[in-house]
């Protein structure tokens, strides 16, 4: 009995001994995230990084963000050898619960690992590829779904007539058809209140409220261009048709699947319907793309 009894001892010492040499050394190291200007995702969703090793996505973890931007974490413990082959890394949007183990299409920010630091932007290849800084345009107020001239305030469409001829309203704007991620949305912001004109993925052609939107009149769809008129079916608070003048109108960039019914925290244009402002008009938005974007860096 007390050979048997030293056996088992030993076999258990050696699997003890062979377990602590697996877990021995310094196999883990963190990587410490420093990010401003993340939006709080809402209960559907949160924020994974990742480091790109040996061209394949390596998980870091996730995190949420509150209303004052502050993250829920900013270290996290990483395989060390990840980290020193690690050529990128990369911040995405995930579902919440997240079946899929791959990184979703929704890529914000990203960066080259340069020394022990990567600069994360939305402009980097591997996020948006672009900072939008590049873009212009703006709009006219009208409503060619109805035949009531005197609601043209109460519609706004993304498309130049000064030249007399319509022409798209929204000029360099990337095209995000190859982008799955993400899509632009239009904006009128309604007595305070912002109220979707559509998402879309190009400057020219009609958006996803083409056909499918209930503010629009009952005289057709509009032009082939992004825009609403605001006529009918007014969400609770507002009143349709309405009068622009003195409001906002936004272009955002917002992830795919989006439930937020507030635009997103990427816009690159925005601006202020002029008080006195007259229909079939064309307005200019200004570029505000430097000062709404997340910024920082990932150190390992």
């Amino acid at each position: 009995m007390r050979k048997i009894f030293l056996f088992v001892m030993s076999i258990s010492l050696l699997v003890m001994s062979c377990n602590d040499d697996d877990n021995s050394g310094p196999n883990t190291r963190q990587l410490t995230l420093n990010i401003s200007g993340l939006t709080n995702l809402g209960p559907a969703a949160q924020y994974e990084g990742w480091v790109i090793v040996n061209g394949a996505p390596v998980s870091t973890g996730t995190f949420t963000v509150n209303d004052g931007g502050q993250l829920s974490s900013t270290s996290f413990d990483v395989q060390a050898s990840d980290l020193d082959n690690a050529t990128n890394f990369v911040l995405t949007i995930e579902p919440i619960p997240d079946n899929d183990e791959a990184p979703s299409a929704v890529h914000i920010l990203g960066g080259d690992f340069s020394a022990n630091s990567a600069d994360l932007t939305i402009s980097h290849a591997t996020a948006l590829g672009t900072g939008f800084t590049g873009v212009s345009g703006g709009y006219i107020l009208a409503t060619p779904t109805t035949t009531d001239d005197t609601d043209e305030l109460s519609g706004v469409w993304f498309l130049d007539n000064s030249s007399g001829s319509p022409a798209p309203g929204l000029v360099n704007l990337p095209d995000l058809t190859e982008l799955t991620g993400w899509n632009y949305e239009g904006w009128a912001v309604i007595d305070g209140t912002p109220v979707s004109t559509g998402t879309f993925n190009k400057a020219a052609g009609m958006d996803d409220n083409a056909t499918t939107s209930s503010f629009k009149g009952t005289d057709g769809d509009g032009p082939g261009y992004p825009g609403e008129d605001f006529i009918n079916n007014a969400p609770a608070g507002l009143t349709f048709p309405t009068n622009l003048q003195g409001g906002a109108i936004v272009v955002s960039i917002e992830p795919v699947p989006d439930n937020d019914p507030a635009p997103f925290v990427l816009k690159p244009l925005s601006g202020d319907v002029p008080t006195d402002a007259q229909a079939l008009t064309f307005y200019q938005l200004n570029n505000i793309a430097a000062s709404t974007y997340p910024t920082g860096t990932a150190t390992r």
